[in-house]
């Protein structure tokens, strides 16, 4: 349901419509704990566990399709930036993490619990810590199902 007001608020931002997406994004706000703008691009598919439960997206953020957000997640500019997170196609983002500034998540990459990221990870990386580095490079053929919570 969270999903689809935003697809709605998303529709009317981009036809100009004045009040009503920004009203929109207050309903999601109070109903399901989610700060989820109209003007930020999320792509096919997304999944925000729990409802997006705690979960902040940054206006001009963009996530890419069949991307898998857990609860608690910030993604966000930084201060002196003016580029905003890009998370790429099937990325996995864990409870907690916080992705801040010009950081691109690559395609299927994951991003642990409580992470903080501030540096890219490449696609299939799996970075975690703070401040997060990554551990290790997934092979394709090694990487989870993410698809079949739907």
């Amino acid at each position: 349901m969270m999903i689809r007001l935003y697809r709605l608020s998303h529709l009317l931002w981009r036809w100009r419509v004045p009040f009503l997406p920004w009203a929109i994004k207050v309903v999601n706000r109070i109903v399901f704990g989610v700060v989820l703008p109209p003007s930020c691009h999320l792509g096919r598919q997304v999944l925000l566990s729990y409802q997006g439960l705690g979960t902040v997206i940054h206006g001009r953020a963009w996530i890419g399709d069949g991307a898998v957000i857990s609860t608690g997640v910030t993604i966000g500019g930084r201060s002196g930036h003016e580029v905003v997170p890009v998370i790429e196609e099937g990325a996995f983002i864990g409870s907690g993490a916080k992705v801040l500034g010009p950081v691109r998540i690559g395609r299927f990459a994951s991003v642990g619990a409580n992470a903080v990221v501030l540096e890219d990870v490449p696609p299939y990386g799996v970075a975690v810590g703070i401040p997060a580095r990554v551990v290790r490079i997934n092979r394709p053929e090694d990487l989870p199902r993410y698809d079949r919570f739907f």
